[in-house]
This record gives structure tokens, C-alpha cells and sequence, in this order.
């Protein structure tokens, strides 16, 4: 599939990281700067949810480089399902 028709897909960026790639990814999704999604990340951390949020994307986000999520090779890896 070429870039034209490949549907989008919410994913961890590679090159716009300053963590995990998370707040790059979503920006990226969004088509917006990833400061915005950062700024908001902090904001949204210091009333209270922002961390578990950030973690949890980190764990369900794939990145672009892999087909999997993060979570999904630990469960593989818990069944003792070889990595794909």
C-alpha cells in the first residue's frame, strides 16, 4: 500500500520523541505541533491523570518502526509466543 491510500493509524513517534514518542505520535495523528499535545499532557499531569494516561499510551501505542504494542509483546512474551 502506498502512503495516498494507507489509513492512519495512532502510533509512537520515532523521530518526534522526548520520552517514549507518545505526545509525537498523537501530534502527528492530530496533524497538530507536538508541543500543543506535551503542554497538555503537563496541564492535564498536574490535575491529576496525565501520568497514568501517558503510560498507558506508551504500553497500547505501537511504534512506527513496530506492527505491535509494547503490551502486546509482553503478553506474547508471558505465553511464550515467539516475537513476530
Amino acid at each position: 500500500m502506498n502512503e495516498m491510500t494507507r489509513a492512519k493509524r495512532l502510533e509512537r513517534s520515532d523521530t518526534d520523541r522526548f520520552l517514549t514518542g507518545v505526545c509525537g505520535g498523537m501530534a502527528a495523528f492530530a496533524g497538530i505541533d507536538a508541543t500543543i499535545v506535551r503542554l497538555a499532557f503537563v496541564v492535564f499531569t498536574l490535575l491529576g491523570g496525565g501520568a497514568f494516561v501517558y503510560i498507558l499510551a506508551w504500553l497500547l501505542m505501537p511504534a512506527e518502526s513496530e506492527s505491535n504494542s509494547l503490551l502486546q509483546e509482553i503478553i506474547r512474551n508471558f505465553q511464550g509466543k515467539p516475537n513476530q
